[in-house]
């Protein structure tokens, strides 16, 4: 998946997050997540975004999510549970962290700036 990390200024001062989709974003699922997103999450506002199924809270955006990723195959990333999902955690970028799901289909992906946002409290 391929993240914009950049805003594009709209009518007055409200911007969006440009993100780029992923190829199953039209899975159902996917908008049954989409409408269930939280306003906020760690404190960090929801923003809009261009790209269906996707998500990003924050100013400048801290979260950034992405339903409809291929789903994770065996891997030796550490992997967490948290309420009945497990989340396969990547910090080879660290302090930013990438956390998909694992077993899911669709899968989801989260990017977040661990500087700004707890990762647990994010998940």
């Amino acid at each position: 998946m391929t993240l914009v990390l950049t805003g594009t200024l709209l009518a007055g001062c409200s911007s969006t997050v440009s993100l780029e989709p992923a190829a199953d974003a039209n899975d159902p699922a996917c908008a049954d997540l989409s409408v269930r997103l939280p306003d906020a999450v760690d404190g960090e506002s929801r923003r809009w975004t261009d790209a269906q199924a996707t998500g990003a809270w924050g100013d400048p955006a801290s979260v950034f999510l992405t339903c409809g990723v291929p789903e994770l195959g065996p891997t030796t990333l550490p992997c967490q549970s948290v309420n009945g999902v497990d989340w396969v955690i990547d910090e080879s970028e660290a302090p930013r962290y990438r956390v998909t799901t694992f077993d899911r289909v669709p899968a989801v992906e989260l990017y977040l700036d661990n500087e700004r946002v707890s990762s647990a409290q994010v998940l």
